[in-house]
């Protein structure tokens, strides 16, 4: 089978804490690569392990934005250090892929303005379900032809939106080890009935494992619950944590996943070890 051809438009090394470094003190490089979807050339930050592959692999779909490359430089390296290669994708409009598309947040807006917000409810449903569940896609189909990654043992995760997108796209895609949603749906599942239908019916659907995590003060930790008590309906493998309160705020708590990575790591990667690393090659 042809392998796509990888574009790199630059190579540079990440800088990162000690605790994050590889044996010999060297920052695991990262990679600024171009994801094909449909028409648009989507960027994303590819982070490998030290030593030789083939590695597990990652895919990171972050909020409906504005999303900091920063973020990526945040988890990416941790992804790393511990055996994992991790694509953070940047989907139509956002961060490094902001002049591929319309930027979520401003169609967004532009209907709420002219419909309130239920208008704008239900195009973020359409948006989470079409274009945006389609560039998650296009990434997952990109990472499984790097080279040094084994495309059999591949992950999905993702926070806030990205969580709902890592939900949807692991029950598409059979070929997923599992999937991790940080704070999934946590600032809109109670008022949106259509949401809550939709990530119940991926729930009971999605035959990876999944991990569903939330801070206690998120905005909501229904949809964990929600979720976790269907799978567990359909005797489907999950796990569900629910961490300490992350600073004073709702806002504070959402962003756990990339503010308090010591509550998660040593959980998330028991998972994907259990999952996805263990996976006969």
């Amino acid at each position: 089978m042809k392998r796509l051809v990888l574009l790199v438009v630059g190579v540079m090394l990440s800088c990162c804490p000690k605790d994050l470094l590889g044996q010999a003190g060297t920052p695991p490089p990262y990679e600024t690569v171009v994801v094909p979807s449909g028409e648009l050339k989507l960027k994303g930050l590819l982070w490998k392990p030290l030593g030789r592959g083939p590695f597990a692999a990652v895919l990171f779909n972050h909020g409906s934005g504005p999303t900091n490359p920063a973020r990526a430089h945040t988890i990416g390296p941790v992804f790393a250090k511990h055996g994992y290669a991790f694509l953070f994708l940047f989907r139509r409009g956002d961060g490094l892929s902001s002049d591929q598309g319309q930027f979520i947040r401003d169609v967004l807006n532009q209907d709420a303005a002219a419909g309130g917000e239920q208008a704008r409810d239900r195009l973020m449903n359409g948006r989470l379900t079409q274009e945006h569940l389609d560039d998650t896609l296009a990434g997952l189909a990109f990472l499984k032809t790097v080279p040094d990654v084994d495309s059999r043992r591949i992950a999905i995760a993702g926070h806030s939106f990205g969580g709902q997108l890592a939900l949807l796209a692991a029950e598409r895609d059979r070929t997923i080890g599992a999937a991790v949603a940080f704070a999934a749906a946590a600032q809109r599942w109670e008022r949106s009935a259509e949401l809550q239908e939709r990530l119940v019916t991926a729930a009971r659907n999605i035959e990876a494992p999944v991990f569903l995590i939330h801070a206690a003060n998120d905005y909501s930790t229904k949809p964990a619950r929600a979720m976790a008590a269907v799978r567990e309906g359909v005797r489907k493998a999950y796990d569900m944590k629910i961490y300490p309160s992350v600073g004073a705020t709702p806002a504070e708590g959402h962003a756990a996943v990339f503010t308090d990575i010591a509550s998660w790591e040593g959980d998330v990667f028991r998972f994907l070890d259990q999952h996805v690393q263990r996976l006969e090659r």
